[in-house]
């Protein structure tokens, strides 16, 4: 991967900038307390004030700085960013004050919420998309290795600028400055590397920006990632592992040195433990898994890192923690990787910043208000426990733990990661039906997965479609479901895909005359039965002669009505059992249900009020049937969420089209950059 020379510039930019926020946490921990004339009390606040001044740039300007991170140069925002930084660590020898430390501080993390997300964006524009992995995982040992690196460095330099601080007044006692200097430096070297880097691609004067304010772009980053499966699925594994992370940060030294007294040398082993974990998963991970499902692996990685984490709390032994904590480490390594690689992979790189910029910006708010909650909940269980029992101190056969608050408050993190990795897993399978077992066998064998249809290979690489897809379109009468069905139709086709358009009923000859039947007004008399079961009988014939055939081939159809409108007209509308329509209509179609339902939903009045022609059989029910059509469309979506996109369809068409776009372009085998897409249908003029 260093051999790509862009990609090695920037892994030197942040590997170099990296290493300037590890120091700077590590000289301002060390300088505020000796800038503090309390007790131990001051002194550890001092101490807990440099971390939150450093995690609360996130919480106030994550959003903002995603949405800057795909409207401004990406390459002038490193630059600018690191110079600015290294300036202000430059300051603090100058000017040693408390104040000035939080403030500096607090300016270089805004200033860092907007650098990390232009960098983590830039990476997929440098390497090739099968490399992107591997990438990934040199930009986050890039990012960690450092810590430790920074921490030997630090102890080195504060014993020489003890000795120059006697002979200059550049240098103070406090043994940091040289630190400092250094750190400075650090981030200067990173702008210059970045300045030398030309292949970032940037906006130029003629580029446009769709998102007229910042306020809406961020509001549409959001949106998106509400709307994107697969990114809401990252978001609620993240989650997880991260409350399980700040519970390592924040209970882990007590733990260690007053619970399995193990003291700081004992602390440090298991933090070193974690580092080390986390290095072999980056890179030993992929390795072991390859060829393994990238959302699987994601999901599967934090859920099982729930496991060494109660361990961690049930067996109170220093030797054990260290091997848990290793083991913690690989599973987060792992994760954590998958998950960035996951977002350059599937996510457009005109959204790609904000959405980098939410992950990273959410690890911190996530980190910053466990670390600050675990440490009163545990004191708050074992002084609950101890007014129960009289003592703080619980011991089951011949384990002892000390304070037992600690244990609960491990237990529980362990738990909601493994519950939410299993929620992130199962919102991202893309291998449905295929078992897990099956999978993670024939990975760890290195042996060839079994194909799953239509869905991407777990390295990013999309197969040829077996299968297509199937696009259902349903709603009231007048809720615009064949305008959109035809908008969609088009961009589906300039993006180069085979798309089948049809209808029901009457997509057929068959279905054509039971179209007459069914909806000719001079037919009113006819039984709820038999109108179920003609629209059955269109629907087999459909499926059978039109839908089957085309999906097969690896057609994306879309289709104006499909089987939830029986449910709906049928069931709800004419009060027939839901579960019998169901059943019929299971067997009619062999089964097929569509791969996303989109339900535009309004008010039936305004609806019907919007049809010009004469009204059809169903169209001249009264308006407290299509009431009953649309309670029965809703319930159907609240029911299963996943495969459901419900849009008001009162809203202006181009708005529902754009988010149907959203919602559709994580389905397609190849996802083109919305910014592509706007560019597909001009041509540049021939010039002689």
């Amino acid at each position: 991967m260093l051999s790509i020379k862009p990609f090695r510039r920037l892994w030197i930019a942040l590997s170099l900038s990296s290493l300037g926020d590890w120091l700077s946490i590590i000289a301002l921990t060390v300088l505020a307390p000796s800038l503090t004339s309390g007790g131990p009390v001051a002194k550890g606040s001092a101490v807990s004030g440099v971390w939150l001044v450093t995690l609360l740039p996130a919480l106030l300007f994550g959003p903002l700085a995603g949405a800057m991170a795909d409207r401004m140069d990406r390459r002038i925002t490193m630059i600018t960013g690191d110079v600015l930084r290294g300036l202000i660590y430059l300051s603090i020898p100058f000017y040693p004050h408390l104040t000035w430390i939080y403030l500096a501080k607090f300016l270089a993390g805004v200033i860092t919420t907007f650098w990390s997300p232009a960098t983590s964006a830039s990476v997929p524009n440098l390497v090739p998309k099968d490399k992107l992995e591997r990438a990934n995982q040199l930009s986050l040992i890039g990012t960690y290795a450092p810590a430790p690196v920074a921490a030997g460095l630090f102890s080195m330099l504060a014993l020489i600028s003890e000795g120059i601080s006697k002979v200059t007044p550049l240098f103070h006692a406090n043994n940091v400055d040289l630190a400092l200097y250094i750190n400075a430096a650090s981030y200067f070297i990173s702008a210059l590397t970045v300045f030398s880097l030309r292949q970032i691609p940037r906006r130029s004067a003629e580029d446009k920006i769709s998102v007229p304010s910042t306020f809406k772009s961020i509001w549409e980053g959001w949106r998106f990632i509400g709307q994107t499966p697969v990114v809401r699925g990252l978001v609620t594994g993240m989650v997880g592992g991260f409350i399980a992370a700040g519970v390592v940060i924040g209970l882990g030294y007590s733990y260690v040195t007053d619970t399995l007294h193990g003291g700081g040398a004992g602390w440090g082993l298991v933090f070193a433990a974690i580092f080390v974990g986390m290095a072999l998963g980056m890179v030993l991970g992929p390795r072991l898994l390859r060829g393994f499902s990238l959302r699987r692996e994601f999901g599967l990685a934090v859920t099982a890192g729930g496991i060494p984490l109660a361990l961690t709390g049930l067996i109170p032994s220093l030797a054990a923690a260290v091997i848990f904590a290793v083991l913690i480490g690989a599973l987060s390594g792992i994760a954590y990787t998958t998950g960035f690689t996951i977002v350059g992979l599937e996510v457009d790189d005109d959204t790609r910043g904000r959405v980098f910029a939410f992950f990273q910006s959410s690890i911190q708010v996530i980190l910053l208000l466990v670390i600050a909650v675990v440490g009163f909940l545990s004191v708050g269980l074992t002084k609950l426990i101890a007014g129960l029992t009289g003592s703080g101190s619980v011991k089951i056969g011949n384990v002892v733990y000390a304070s037992v608050g600690q244990n609960i408050v491990i237990l529980l993190a362990a738990a909601v990661a493994a519950l939410l990795g299993w929620s992130a897993y199962r919102q991202m399978d893309d291998r449905k039906g295929i078992p897990l077992r099956e999978d993670l066998l024939a990975a760890i064998r290195g042996e060839p997965l079994v194909p799953a249809p239509g869905q991407a290979n777990p390295n990013g690489n999309v197969p040829p479609r077996r299968s297509g897809l199937l696009i259902a379109f349903e709603g009231g009468e007048g809720t615009g479901k064949t305008t959109q069905a035809r908008l969609i139709a088009i961009w589906l086709r300039e993006l180069g895909y085979d798309v089948v358009t049809t209808r029901e009923p009457g997509a057929t000859k068959v279905g054509m005359r039971l179209r007459a039947l069914l909806l000719d007004t001079a037919h009113r008399g006819l039984s709820p039965q038999a109108e179920a079961l003609m629209y059955a009988a269109d629907r087999a014939e459909h499926v059978a002669s039109v839908i089957n055939p085309a999906i097969e081939r690896g057609a994306i159809v879309i289709t104006d009505r499909y089987l939830d409108s029986s449910l709906a007209y049928q069931g709800a509308g004419r009060d027939l059992p839901t579960e019998e329509i169901a059943g019929l209509n299971r067997w009619a179609t062999g089964g097929r249900v569509p791969d996303l339902t989109v339900l535009l939903d309004m008010d039936p009045a305004a609806g019907l009020s919007r049809r010009k022609r004469s009204a059809d059989r169903l169209e001249a029910e009264p308006v407290e049937f299509h009431r009953r059509v649309r309670d029965g469309f809703l319930a159907l979506a609240r029911a299963d969420p996943g495969c459901y996109l419900v849009l008001d369809a009162a809203r202006p068409a181009e708005e529902i089209t754009a988010d149907i776009k959203v919602r559709i372009r994580g389905l397609l085998p190849d996802p083109v950059p919305a910014a592509a897409e706007a560019n597909t249908g001009s041509f540049p003029p021939v010039q002689d």
